[in-house]
């Protein structure tokens, strides 16, 4: 097995409706998620405020 470089400590809280916070280890602001466009269409979704999802960040991630 290869060596172990990285361990994700992350804590999740939820808000209301679709909308919720990660806390990752290390980062002293919690990273926002939610719904908008097309997701929020095929959840039915209509929230306060058009938030990223969690799709959305791993796309940057592995498009980055």
């Amino acid at each position: 097995m290869g060596e172990l470089i990285h361990i994700s400590r992350i804590r999740i809280e939820k808000d209301k409706g679709p909308v919720r916070r990660a806390y990752i280890e290390s980062f002293p602001d919690p990273v926002r998620y939610g719904v908008h466009g097309g997701i929020k269409k095929f959840y039915g979704v209509e929230p306060e405020e058009d938030l990223p999802t969690t799709l959305d960040h791993m796309v940057a991630a592995v498009a980055g």
